[in-house]
Protein backbone atom coordinates (compact mmCIF):
# COMPACT_ATOMS: atom_id res chain seq x y z
CA UNK A 1 0.00 0.00 0.00
CA UNK A 2 2.72 2.38 0.79
CA UNK A 3 4.60 1.35 -2.30
CA UNK A 4 1.54 2.24 -4.55
CA UNK A 5 1.01 5.69 -2.63
CA UNK A 6 4.31 6.76 -3.49
CA UNK A 7 3.70 5.59 -6.90
CA UNK A 8 1.20 7.81 -6.82
CA UNK A 9 2.34 10.87 -5.91
CA UNK A 10 5.67 10.56 -7.95
CA UNK A 11 3.00 10.02 -11.35
CA UNK A 12 1.21 13.59 -9.89
CA UNK A 13 4.27 15.25 -9.63
CA UNK A 14 5.90 14.38 -13.01
CA UNK A 15 2.18 15.19 -14.43
CA UNK A 16 2.38 18.91 -12.94
CA UNK A 17 6.12 19.46 -14.30
CA UNK A 18 5.02 18.42 -17.11
CA UNK A 19 2.04 21.02 -17.41
CA UNK A 20 4.21 23.66 -16.24
CA UNK A 21 6.56 23.17 -19.00
CA UNK A 22 3.89 23.12 -21.88
CA UNK A 23 2.47 26.25 -20.45
CA UNK A 24 6.00 27.51 -20.38
CA UNK A 25 6.33 26.71 -23.93
CA UNK A 26 3.17 27.99 -25.21
CA UNK A 27 3.73 31.22 -22.87
CA UNK A 28 7.11 31.62 -24.95
CA UNK A 29 5.01 30.75 -28.59
CA UNK A 30 2.82 33.61 -27.53
CA UNK A 31 5.62 36.12 -27.29
CA UNK A 32 7.18 35.90 -30.22
CA UNK A 33 7.50 38.68 -32.92
CA UNK A 34 6.99 41.47 -30.78
CA UNK A 35 7.16 45.33 -31.33
CA UNK A 36 9.66 46.52 -28.92
CA UNK A 37 10.05 49.52 -27.38
CA UNK A 38 12.72 51.10 -24.51
CA UNK A 39 11.26 53.41 -22.21
CA UNK A 40 13.42 55.62 -20.21
CA UNK A 41 14.52 58.67 -18.66
CA UNK A 42 13.78 60.58 -15.01
CA UNK A 43 10.88 60.50 -12.53
CA UNK A 44 8.05 61.45 -14.58
CA UNK A 45 8.82 58.52 -17.38
CA UNK A 46 8.69 56.28 -14.16
CA UNK A 47 5.64 58.06 -13.15
CA UNK A 48 4.86 59.68 -10.06
CA UNK A 49 1.10 60.14 -10.55
CA UNK A 50 -1.59 58.49 -9.06
CA UNK A 51 -3.07 55.42 -10.71
CA UNK A 52 -6.54 55.90 -10.65
CA UNK A 53 -9.47 53.22 -11.41
CA UNK A 54 -8.95 53.44 -15.12
CA UNK A 55 -5.43 53.08 -15.15
CA UNK A 56 -6.15 49.78 -13.37
CA UNK A 57 -6.62 47.48 -16.30
CA UNK A 58 -4.56 45.01 -17.83
CA UNK A 59 -3.25 46.15 -21.53
CA UNK A 60 -4.68 44.31 -24.27
CA UNK A 61 -1.93 42.88 -26.50
CA UNK A 62 0.91 44.71 -24.54
CA UNK A 63 3.75 43.04 -22.45
CA UNK A 64 5.87 43.85 -20.18
CA UNK A 65 9.73 42.94 -20.24
CA UNK A 66 10.68 41.49 -16.62
CA UNK A 67 13.98 39.45 -17.97
CA UNK A 68 14.28 37.61 -14.50
CA UNK A 69 14.75 34.36 -13.31
CA UNK A 70 11.14 34.20 -12.80
CA UNK A 71 9.33 35.13 -15.80
CA UNK A 72 10.88 37.04 -18.97
CA UNK A 73 7.29 38.97 -19.81
CA UNK A 74 4.39 39.54 -18.25
CA UNK A 75 1.28 41.30 -19.37
CA UNK A 76 1.72 44.94 -18.79
CA UNK A 77 -0.24 46.20 -16.02
CA UNK A 78 0.73 49.38 -13.83
CA UNK A 79 3.34 50.73 -12.26
CA UNK A 80 5.02 50.28 -15.43
CA UNK A 81 8.25 50.74 -13.57
CA UNK A 82 8.38 48.19 -11.16
CA UNK A 83 10.93 46.28 -12.97
CA UNK A 84 13.44 48.76 -14.18
CA UNK A 85 16.92 47.66 -12.58
CA UNK A 86 18.02 51.21 -11.50
CA UNK A 87 14.73 52.45 -10.08
CA UNK A 88 14.02 53.98 -6.38
CA UNK A 89 11.46 51.77 -4.02
CA UNK A 90 8.94 50.33 -5.62
CA UNK A 91 6.04 51.96 -3.69
CA UNK A 92 7.07 55.10 -6.24
CA UNK A 93 6.46 53.83 -9.18
CA UNK A 94 3.03 54.98 -10.35
CA UNK A 95 1.65 56.42 -13.53
CA UNK A 96 3.66 57.11 -16.55
CA UNK A 97 3.16 58.02 -20.00
CA UNK A 98 4.27 54.64 -21.07
CA UNK A 99 0.92 53.23 -19.82
CA UNK A 100 -1.07 55.34 -23.01
CA UNK A 101 1.70 55.26 -24.78
CA UNK A 102 1.40 51.28 -25.36
CA UNK A 103 -2.43 51.26 -25.61
CA UNK A 104 -2.35 53.47 -28.47
CA UNK A 105 1.04 51.88 -30.22
CA UNK A 106 -0.98 48.58 -29.66
CA UNK A 107 -3.96 49.95 -31.72
CA UNK A 108 -2.21 50.44 -35.06
CA UNK A 109 0.32 47.38 -34.63
CA UNK A 110 0.05 43.87 -36.42
CA UNK A 111 2.31 42.66 -33.83
CA UNK A 112 1.89 42.49 -29.84
CA UNK A 113 3.75 45.24 -28.38
CA UNK A 114 6.94 44.61 -25.86
CA UNK A 115 7.96 47.51 -23.25
CA UNK A 116 10.93 47.65 -21.26
CA UNK A 117 10.90 50.27 -18.78
CA UNK A 118 14.14 51.31 -17.33
CA UNK A 119 13.72 54.65 -15.80
CA UNK A 120 15.24 56.22 -12.88
CA UNK A 121 13.56 59.47 -10.46
CA UNK A 122 15.92 62.03 -10.20
CA UNK A 123 18.88 61.09 -12.53
CA UNK A 124 20.92 63.47 -14.79
CA UNK A 125 21.82 62.90 -18.45
CA UNK A 126 24.93 62.35 -17.05
CA UNK A 127 24.31 59.13 -15.55
CA UNK A 128 23.09 57.68 -19.22
CA UNK A 129 26.05 58.47 -20.75
CA UNK A 130 27.33 55.72 -22.54
CA UNK A 131 28.89 53.72 -20.53
CA UNK A 132 27.64 54.54 -17.30
CA UNK A 133 25.36 51.78 -15.33
CA UNK A 134 22.33 53.50 -16.49
CA UNK A 135 22.96 53.31 -20.06
CA UNK A 136 24.80 49.77 -19.99
CA UNK A 137 21.88 48.49 -18.04
CA UNK A 138 19.27 49.76 -20.75
CA UNK A 139 21.14 48.13 -23.53
CA UNK A 140 21.74 44.96 -21.85
CA UNK A 141 17.73 44.93 -20.96
CA UNK A 142 16.87 45.32 -24.74
CA UNK A 143 19.06 43.07 -25.98
CA UNK A 144 17.52 40.29 -24.22
CA UNK A 145 14.32 41.71 -25.04
CA UNK A 146 14.95 41.61 -29.05
CA UNK A 147 15.36 37.90 -28.70
CA UNK A 148 11.72 37.84 -29.16
CA UNK A 149 11.18 40.38 -31.54
CA UNK A 150 11.78 43.79 -33.10
CA UNK A 151 13.17 47.19 -31.71
CA UNK A 152 10.94 49.84 -32.95
CA UNK A 153 11.76 53.02 -30.89
CA UNK A 154 12.53 54.75 -28.27
CA UNK A 155 10.38 57.50 -25.81
CA UNK A 156 12.88 59.62 -23.66
CA UNK A 157 11.57 61.86 -20.44
CA UNK A 158 14.14 63.69 -18.45
CA UNK A 159 16.17 66.77 -18.42
CA UNK A 160 14.46 68.44 -14.67
CA UNK A 161 17.89 68.13 -13.35
CA UNK A 162 19.90 69.40 -16.34
CA UNK A 163 17.63 73.03 -17.04
CA UNK A 164 20.80 75.32 -15.80
CA UNK A 165 23.03 73.47 -18.34
CA UNK A 166 20.98 73.21 -21.77
CA UNK A 167 24.11 73.96 -24.20
CA UNK A 168 26.10 70.98 -22.50
CA UNK A 169 22.35 69.06 -23.14
CA UNK A 170 22.21 69.28 -26.73
CA UNK A 171 25.47 67.83 -26.91
CA UNK A 172 24.75 64.58 -24.25
CA UNK A 173 21.60 64.15 -25.51
CA UNK A 174 22.90 63.94 -29.28
CA UNK A 175 25.83 61.60 -27.58
CA UNK A 176 22.70 59.32 -25.93
CA UNK A 177 20.85 59.09 -29.17
CA UNK A 178 23.92 57.97 -31.72
CA UNK A 179 25.21 55.94 -28.87
CA UNK A 180 22.20 53.95 -28.62
CA UNK A 181 21.58 53.26 -32.45
CA UNK A 182 25.15 51.65 -32.58
CA UNK A 183 25.34 49.71 -29.92
CA UNK A 184 21.27 47.81 -30.79
CA UNK A 185 22.24 48.12 -34.30
CA UNK A 186 20.15 50.54 -35.68
CA UNK A 187 21.35 53.78 -37.13
CA UNK A 188 17.55 55.10 -37.71
CA UNK A 189 16.20 53.70 -34.53
CA UNK A 190 12.92 56.67 -33.68
CA UNK A 191 13.85 58.57 -30.54
CA UNK A 192 10.95 60.54 -29.01
CA UNK A 193 12.00 62.68 -26.27
CA UNK A 194 9.75 65.06 -24.23
CA UNK A 195 9.48 68.43 -23.01
CA UNK A 196 9.01 69.39 -19.18
CA UNK A 197 6.29 70.88 -17.89
CA UNK A 198 5.79 74.68 -18.65
CA UNK A 199 4.84 76.03 -14.84
CA UNK A 200 8.43 77.08 -13.87
CA UNK A 201 10.38 79.55 -16.16
CA UNK A 202 13.43 78.01 -15.75
CA UNK A 203 12.70 75.19 -17.92
CA UNK A 204 11.45 77.41 -20.82
CA UNK A 205 14.98 77.57 -22.20
CA UNK A 206 15.48 73.37 -22.03
CA UNK A 207 11.96 73.30 -23.24
CA UNK A 208 12.78 75.77 -26.54
CA UNK A 209 16.08 74.08 -26.84
CA UNK A 210 14.21 70.42 -27.43
CA UNK A 211 12.01 71.29 -29.90
CA UNK A 212 15.46 71.52 -32.23
CA UNK A 213 16.05 67.85 -31.59
CA UNK A 214 14.81 66.93 -34.84
CA UNK A 215 17.41 69.45 -36.57
CA UNK A 216 20.01 67.57 -34.60
CA UNK A 217 19.51 64.52 -35.30
CA UNK A 218 17.42 62.39 -37.89
CA UNK A 219 14.46 60.31 -37.29
CA UNK A 220 13.83 62.23 -33.77
CA UNK A 221 10.89 63.79 -32.42
CA UNK A 222 9.06 65.63 -29.57
CA UNK A 223 6.81 65.68 -27.17
CA UNK A 224 5.24 69.05 -25.93
CA UNK A 225 3.28 69.82 -22.78
CA UNK A 226 0.90 72.48 -23.03
CA UNK A 227 -2.06 71.98 -21.43
CA UNK A 228 -0.77 69.95 -19.14
CA UNK A 229 -0.85 70.00 -15.44
CA UNK A 230 1.44 69.45 -12.59
CA UNK A 231 2.04 68.50 -8.88
CA UNK A 232 4.03 70.78 -6.65
CA UNK A 233 5.41 72.08 -10.39
CA UNK A 234 7.54 69.04 -11.08
CA UNK A 235 5.54 65.51 -11.49
CA UNK A 236 2.83 65.66 -13.88
CA UNK A 237 -1.34 64.51 -12.80
CA UNK A 238 -2.42 61.66 -13.86
CA UNK A 239 -4.56 63.18 -16.84
CA UNK A 240 -1.62 64.99 -18.01
CA UNK A 241 0.57 61.38 -18.08
CA UNK A 242 -1.87 59.85 -19.80
CA UNK A 243 -2.15 63.10 -22.17
CA UNK A 244 1.85 62.89 -22.88
CA UNK A 245 1.67 59.07 -23.16
CA UNK A 246 -1.06 59.28 -25.94
CA UNK A 247 1.59 62.37 -27.59
CA UNK A 248 4.26 59.78 -27.60
CA UNK A 249 2.73 57.39 -29.62
CA UNK A 250 1.53 60.11 -31.84
CA UNK A 251 5.11 61.35 -32.21
CA UNK A 252 6.47 57.32 -32.65
CA UNK A 253 3.98 56.78 -35.53
CA UNK A 254 5.03 59.41 -37.86
CA UNK A 255 8.49 58.19 -37.39
CA UNK A 256 7.85 54.73 -38.05
CA UNK A 257 5.98 55.73 -40.90
CA UNK A 258 8.56 57.51 -42.16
Amino acid sequence: MKTKFIEIILFSLLLFNGLISCNSSTSEKIIKNLDIYLVIGQSNMAGRADIQQQDKDTLENVFLFRGDSIKTWEKAANPMNKYSTIRKDLKMQKLGPSYTFAREMAKISVNRIGLIVNAKGGSNIKEWKPGTRFYNEAVKRTKAAMKYGTLKGVIWHQGESNTSAVDAYRGQITELIKSLRADLGNSNLPFVAGQLSEDKPKRHEFNVMILQLPSMVSNAGVVTTEGTTTMKGTHFTSASQRLLGERYASEMKKLINK
